[in-house]
C-alpha cells in the first residue's frame, strides 16, 4: 500500500486534504501535489470575507506552512498546469512537458468564476473573485475608494459587497432575480438578506439585468442595465462559478455538471477520484448525487478521498454546510432545501438572531443559524427528521429534543 504513488491534481482546500488525510492515516509512500497558483494552499473561503477586510494576512489563511510539506514529504509543486491524462499508461503530462507517473490519482481542480458573455466585460477594472491574486486587487481596490458596481447577489456578491461598503466605498449591487439568494433560501428569507444591506447602506436594484460595462477612457466606467446606466469606478462580476472539467472531460472520464463520482469519491476510472467543486458525488444520506462549492465539502471529501485510497472505510453520507458574514450577521446552514420549501422561523427576523428551518411534507430539509452559536451539529440532527411545525417555532422546546 505505501509504495502506491499518489498525485493530487489541485491545491486548495479539497487537495490540501487528500494530502494531509494520506499523511495523518500513516500512509509513506511518495505524494505530489501539483497547484496552477504560484500560492501555498490556502483557505479560499477567505477571499471574500476575513482576508478581504484586512482581518488576517497571507500567512493566516495558508492551510499549512512551506516547512510542513517537507516535513511530511509532499513533492509540491506550485505554479504548474495539467495539461492531459494518459490513462492507459496512468501517467500526467504538464502543460511545461514534464510528466507525472500515478498509480492513484486525484483531481481536485476547483472552479472558475462565471464569466457573462457581453459588451465591456474583457475591459480593466472588470473583476472576479476566485483567487488571492483577486483578492488583493480588491482590496487595493477599496483603499482607493469610490464606488464598486456589482453584478450578482449570490453569496459572493454579497460577501465582496458587505467587505467594501465596510471599507467605506459605495456599492451598488444589481440582480435579475426578485431577492437575493431567492433561488437557494426561497423569498422571504431572500427579503431579509435584501434589508441587511439596505440598511447598511447598499444601493441594491433586484429585477435588474446587466446588460454589459460602460466604457470610461478604455477602462470599466460602470454596468449598462435594462433600467439604465450606471456609473461606477470598478465592476465586479460574482454570478456563480463553473467547475473546471476539461482534464476530466479529455480524459474521457463521465462528465455531467462536474465529474461523476461513487460515494467514495471514484470517478468512472477505477484510478481516478475527483473531490472538491468539480466533484458530481453520490450522496448516500439524501440518495442523489450532489455538487456543492463549499468549505466543508471541500474538507471532507478530501479526507474521504484519501481514506478510499488506503482501502479504509466512510461514504460521502453527510448534509451539506456552509456559513456566510456579512455586516454583522454570520450565519451556518446545514441541509439540503429546494427554494420552495416552507420556511419556518424560530425567533424573531428583526431581533438579527434566529433559526430558520426548511420543511417539505413535514420533513425538515435544511437549518440556518443567524447569530446563534454552538448549535449547528444539533440543527444537523434535526435536519431530515419529521418535526411539527409548532415545535420548530416554540423556543420553550429544546433544540435538543427536536431531533
Amino acid at each position: 500500500m505505501s509504495e502506491q504513488r499518489i498525485v493530487v491534481v489541485g491545491a486548495g482546500l479539497a487537495g490540501a486534504h487528500v494530502v494531509q488525510g494520506l499523511r495523518a492515516e500513516g500512509f509513506t509512500g511518495p505524494v505530489t501535489m501539483l497547484g496552477q497558483e504560484p500560492e501555498l494552499p490556502y483557505d479560499r473561503t477567505k477571499l471574500s470575507k476575513e482576508y478581504l477586510q484586512g482581518r488576517m494576512d497571507r500567512a493566516a489563511i495558508r492551510l499549512h506552512d512551506e516547512a510542513w510539506y517537507v516535513e511530511h514529504d509532499v513533492d509540491l509543486r506550485l505554479g504548474v498546469v495539467a495539461a492531459s491524462i494518459d490513462r492507459a499508461a496512468r501517467v500526467l503530462r504538464l502543460a511545461d512537458g514534464d510528466a507525472v507517473a500515478y498509480d492513484r490519482l486525484v483531481l481536485a481542480t476547483g472552479a472558475d468564476s462565471r464569466r457573462i458573455r457581453f459588451p465591456g466585460a474583457d475591459l480593466p477594472g472588470v473583476m472576479t473573485l476566485r483567487e488571492l491574486r483577486e483578492s488583493d486587487a480588491l482590496k487595493d481596490l477599496f483603499a482607493a475608494g469610490g464606488h464598486l458596481a456589482v453584478v450578482g447577489a449570490g453569496w459572493i456578491g454579497l460577501e465582496v459587497a458587505a467587505s467594501a461598503r465596510q471599507a467605506g466605498m459605495r456599492v451598488t449591487v444589481v440582480a435579475p432575480n426578485a431577492q437575493p439568494l431567492d433561488n437557494i433560501l426561497g423569498p422571504r428569507i431572500g427579503a431579509y438578506f435584501a434589508d441587511l444591506h439596505v440598511r447598511n447602506g447598499i444601493d441594491l436594484r433586484m429585477g435588474v439585468g446587466a446588460q454589459g460595462v460602460l466604457e470610461r477612457d478604455g477602462v470599466a466606467g460602470g454596468v449598462i442595465t435594462d433600467h439604465g446606466d450606471i456609473a461606477a469606478d470598478a465592476v465586479l462580476i460574482a454570478v456563480g462559478a463553473v467547475p473546471r472539467v476539461s482534464l476530466a472531460e479529455h480524459a474521457g472520464l463521465a462528465v455531467d455538471n462536474g465529474v461523476l463520482t461513487d460515494e467514495r469519491m471514484v470517478t468512472s476510472d477505477p484510478a481516478i477520484l475527483a473531490v472538491g467543486d468539480i466533484a458530481n458525488a453520490h450522496n448516500t444520506l439524501l440518495g442523489q448525487r450532489l455538487r456543492r462549492e463549499h468549505w466543508d465539502n471541500a474538507l471532507r471529501q478530501g479526507a474521504l478521498a484519501a481514506r478510499t485510497i488506503l482501502g479504509l472505510e466512510g461514504t460521502y453520507d453527510w448534509q451539506p454546510y456552509f456559513y456566510t458574514d456579512q455586516f454583522d450577521l454570520g450565519m451556518e446552514y446545514v441541509g439540503n432545501n429546494l427554494a420552495d420549501d416552507e420556511p419556518v422561523v424560530r425567533g424573531a427576523l428583526e431581533s438579527g438572531e434566529f433559526i430558520v428551518f426548511w420543511q417539505r411534507d413535514g420533513i425538515v430539509t435544511a437549518a440556518m443559524n443567524v447569530n446563534i452559536w454552538d448549535v449547528s451539529d444539533t440543527l444537523r440532527g434535526i435536519v431530515g427528521q419529521q418535526v411539527d411545525r409548532e415545535r420548530l417555532v416554540d423556543r420553550n422546546v429544546a433544540l435538543a429534543d427536536l431531533t
